[in-house]
């Protein structure tokens, strides 16, 4: 954190009633990266009328202000050409100094579970991990946070990439980083502000959002929570849940987390896993899981850090009968859990017990899946006493005796401007080139609002922040969703769409998915299609981005002759184009053949002889076939403009 350091201001006396120090918000902090040659925004609070200035190690000057009415101050400072380490100071009646800033490129990640999905639950992560050294590309990983009214600040802090700080980061946006800091050779600032399951609109302000009339009975909800008073009121039910809790398994928790407890009786259980491997089945409550683990000698008198992965939905730690953490708050079923472990609580050469009391709250429950479980020294990067393996476990208090998680109420996260205002607003107007996006799947059953829904966000930020911020999205990829019947393909198509927007990119994903799960595992692709975008848009490299893009269609009898652009180097997969449909007036589509004509198709169904249509890659499960020269997948697309369903 930055080093605050008082001044002694002649003109004050020490014990003046009413003062206070001047404060930046958290998004400024020490090793932190500033958008270079611009002006950046920087600001905090302090005493009203407080004189602040603000300078950069690398300008003298600096600017100055004094606070508002409100205690607010901001100024705009400017960045020089790509480099550091700076500091950046700030003072007012104290001065806080920032230290090893770095100049170069910021950029914004945001969206749903794909998006805040960590490297170490991606594709060879123990090789990746081991390799995420980069000092020079930085991190700002902003803590899930909901309100109904904009809020001030957020919880977050930059870090340099290490194996430790990659290992929880947003995978797409480190590969992005990674890939745009190789290429341009310069500092790169990442900052992620993601939340699995989450819906477009509740990324979106409300003035964003003025012209969708469906949306009118959650701002009334909203507005009458506020003039009630009550706009806090979630935080106490949780806590009265919590609570209850408590109360309902008064003995029980002492007695399952007690390091002598015999737990021969319990069901064995194999971590990593979902409470339903274990003949659970869809068990939602308390799901108590116990192992012991004897702490090498030489650890004796040192801090252990216990790693045990994502934990769906929330879970009670406890070491040696001891509570050592707890994470309280849903939505945070992604995050992999590392919980410190104090010195005086371990037992050095002997058994210690680790008792876990994971909280499902509804769904599949389960701890550990696609990331490392191990308790080690907490400077310890690799090694340590590894605990996937055999545990103990059995059910407890189970939903029913408890009632649901007050966070399924009416305003969570999913709720109209929630994360907008949690998330998003209190990093504004922070000095930034562009944003990465990866969102949809929640909004999937609304394509057609979504094809309005997606371009008003883009537009709102760009309102926000007051520039164009180039914007660059992640088309859904195939996987099984039960029952669709075309609602994936019409999602795909509305982002598609969108790209009439200026400054706007969409990486294709037809390949790299998995049908068998909505998280596909390669990031790598991902970052790097999205970062080919940057590259070419934003800093002038000659680089493909795009994949071939449906153009035109003309019917020569029973045959239909589809045009390309972006077609250049066409060619299939091994087995050739597949995946297309044909359909005539009747609109009643039919498995076609296609084959290649240069850098064009035909297609073709014996069971349509007067095609009027063709349709490609629109089931849930179709894989992309068709690629360009430069190995980048077309997207699904159809030729007909007929409503959908």
């Amino acid at each position: 954190m930055a080093r605050p350091i008082p001044l002694l201001l002649l003109a004050l006396p020490l014990t003046a009633p009413g003062l206070a120090d001047v404060r930046c918000a958290a998004i400024f902090g020490d090793q932190m990266v500033l958008q270079r040659q611009t002006e950046v925004a920087v600001w905090g609070w302090g005493e009203v009328g407080e004189p602040v200035t603000v300078r950069g190690s690398w300008n003298a000057e600096g600017r100055s202000t004094v606070t508002g009415k409100d205690g607010r101050w901001q100024v705009r400072i400017p960045t020089p050409a790509a480099g550091g380490p700076h500091t950046l100071t700030v003072t007012g009646r104290n001065e806080l100094v920032f230290e090893d800033v770095l100049i170069g490129e910021v950029w914004l990640a945001s969206g749903q579970s794909n998006m805040e999905w960590p490297l170490r639950a991606s594709a060879d992560p123990e090789r990746e991990i081991a390799a995420a050294r980069h000092p020079r590309l930085r991190t700002f990983d902003v803590a899930h946070a909901i309100a109904m009214e904009p809020k001030e600040d957020v919880e977050g802090h930059w870090t340099p990439v290490t194996p430790e700080s990659a290992a929880g980061f947003s995978a797409v946006a480190y590969y992005f980083g990674r890939e745009l800091q190789a290429e341009l050779d310069v500092p790169v600032g990442l900052i992620g502000s993601n939340w699995g399951g989450t819906r477009a609109e509740a990324w979106t302000s409300r003035a964003g959002l003025a012209d969708f009339a469906e949306f009118t009975p959650q701002f009334e909800q909203i507005d009458r929570a506020l003039a009630a008073g009550n706009a806090d009121s979630q935080d106490e039910l949780r806590r009265q849940w919590w609570r209850k809790l408590e109360a309902a398994d008064a003995g029980q928790r002492e007695q399952w987390m007690a390091p002598e407890l015999d737990d021969g009786a319990w069901k064995e259980a194999t971590l990593p896993g979902r409470f339903s491997d274990f003949g659970f089945g869809d068990f939602d409550g308390c799901m108590w899981y116990r192992r012991t683990v004897v702490v090498p000698a030489d650890w004796t008198g040192r801090e252990l850090v216990l790693e045990l992965g994502p934990i769906d939905d929330m879970d009670l730690t406890y070491f040696n009968g001891r509570p050592v953490a707890a994470t309280r708050v849903e939505g945070r079923w992604q995050a992999p859990r590392r919980y410190a472990i104090p010195a005086q609580a371990v037992r050095p050469g002997e058994s210690n017990a680790i008792a876990v009391c994971c909280v499902d709250t509804g769904g599949a429950g389960a701890i550990g899946l696609g990331a490392q479980m191990r308790l080690c020294p907490s400077d310890m990067e690799e090694g340590g006493v590894e605990l996937a393996g055999t545990w103990r476990a059995r059910p407890g208090l189970a939903i029913g005796d408890l009632g649901h998680f007050p966070a399924r109420s009416w305003f969570n996260q999913h709720t109209v401007t929630a994360l907008h205002n949690g998330m998003i607003a209190p990093i504004v107007p922070f000095g930034i080139r562009g944003v990465i996006w990866y969102q949809g799947e929640s909004n999937r059953a609304q394509a057609v609002q979504y094809r309005r829904l997606f371009p008003s966000l883009i537009r709102d930020w760009r309102r926000c922040w007051g520039q164009e911020l180039s914007f660059y999205f992640v088309q859904l990829a195939p996987f099984h969703y039960r029952g669709d019947t075309g609602q994936l393909a019409a999602l795909r198509e509305a982002q598609a769409m969108t790209l009439e927007l200026p400054a706007t990119g969409m990486a294709v994903t037809m390949d790299i998915g998995d049908v068998k799960d909505i998280h596909p595992r390669n990031k790598m692709d991902v970052g790097k299609r999205l970062a080919r975008w940057a590259l070419a848009q934003d800093y002038g490299q000659d680089v493909v981005t795009s994949g071939p893009r449906y153009r035109s269609m003309t019917v020569a009898g029973a045959s239909v002759h589809l045009r390309f652009d972006c077609a250049e180097g066409l060619h299939a997969a091994e087995g050739g184009p597949r995946c297309f449909t044909v359909a005539g007036a009747d609109r009643v589509f039919h498995p076609a053949q296609a084959r290649l004509d240069g850098e064009a198709l035909l297609v073709r169904s014996e069971a349509v002889p007067d095609p009027v249509a063709v349709r490609y890659c629109w089931g849930t499960t179709d894989e992309g076939t068709l690629f360009n020269g430069a190995g980048l997948p077309a997207s699904s697309f159809r030729t007909d403009t007929w409503p959908l369903e």
